[in-house]
């Protein structure tokens, strides 16, 4: 037994174990950091000093309103201390505190193709800095990446030039969830949408396939964050109503609308949305359906879809019972 080993050394090999696997662990990473962070201001340094009373003063540091929030933070730091276990650095978890019970989860805010197409007219107005050229048809491009194609905002900053497949009209996104790597198809009035912004980009001359896609500097991709920041003040400044109990709109709500919006078209379709499930769950890069699931929200519009569709269903059975 190692229960001695430093703290910041069992975290390192902690992250490279998951990354081995796999794993991004990019925000899991973050928090491992608030925790060694605390740690160093109290004075512990190994792994043997970490106690119950000491993790619930950590934990009560930082102050998570959301129970999901909480939860993530307190399964991050779980997640380390049993792999800990398992090396045998130590003999058993010092962890004590429990989930907090989530109650009433709000449903993700989906945007419509009204409220899409106003969101994407006010990025294309958003003004240039000197710091940011072209910034409204670069945010224009990205939004309407997210919305129409359903990218994660990490994947749609990360494209690179070389990502683009103007002959067969598709993406290739690179490093997605868990590392995976999967094409992306598209229609015209997307492969319209990135052949102007292959345009702008290689105005001034050629340029290298591992030049990023979308780049304020030339050089480093739009960062997520920065993209998340700005759509957030562009939804502020459109007013949209959130329904009771739907979340406020988050950049990710482009990628559940379009997920939503697929299931929708199924279902106006007479598909059988259940039988095509796999294919969106492919198209979205989840490792299966199930992950799929998240996004398919109960929205008024499939509610009307999917009663209707029973409707028509039952109408011959009920039709005769009637008689």
């Amino acid at each position: 037994m190692t229960s001695s080993e430093s703290i910041v050394v069992a975290v390192g090999r902690f992250v490279e174990h998951k990354r081995a696997h796999g794993r991004k662990y990019h925000t899991e990473e973050y928090a491992l950091r608030l925790l060694l962070r605390f740690c160093a201001e109290q004075d512990v340094h190994r792994l043997s000093e970490l106690t119950p009373a000491l993790l619930d003063e950590f934990l009560a540091s930082r102050p998570r309103s959301r129970p999901r929030s909480f939860n993530h933070l307190l399964g991050v730091v779980r997640c380390l201390l049993d792999w800990a276990v398992s090396q045998q650095l130590l003999e058993v978890s010092p962890l004590r505190a429990r989930r907090r019970r989530v109650t009433a989860d709000r449903i993700p805010f989906i945007f419509d193709h009204v409220q899409a197409r106003q969101l994407l007219e006010l990025a294309g107005a958003l003004p240039d800095n000197s710091r940011a050229p072209q910034r409204g048809v670069t945010y224009r491009t990205i939004f309407a990446l997210s919305y129409g194609l359903g990218l994660r905002a990490g994947e749609v900053c990360g494209l690179h030039l070389g990502d683009v497949d103007t002959h067969r009209d598709l993406l290739v996104v690179r490093g997605g969830k868990f590392g995976k790597s999967r094409l992306v198809p598209h229609g015209p009035q997307i492969a319209a949408l990135i052949s102007e912004q292959l345009q702008r980009r290689t105005a001034r001359g050629p340029l290298e396939a591992t030049e990023p896609l979308f780049t304020f500097d030339g050089r480093r991709c739009v960062h997520p964050t920065t993209a998340s920041q700005t759509f957030h003040r562009l939804v502020s400044e459109l007013g949209l109503e959130v329904p009771d109990g739907v979340s406020p709109p988050v950049l990710h709500s482009l990628r559940h609308s379009f997920a939503v919006g697929c299931l929708l078209r199924w279902y106006r379709q007479g598909l059988d949305p259940a039988a095509r499930l796999h294919r969106l769950s492919t198209f979205l890069g989840h490792v299966d359906p199930v992950s799929t699931q998240v996004y398919l929200t109960i929205t008024p519009a499939l509610l009307e879809e999917a009663n209707r569709r029973f409707e028509a269903f039952a109408e011959p059975i009920l039709g005769k019972a009637g008689r």
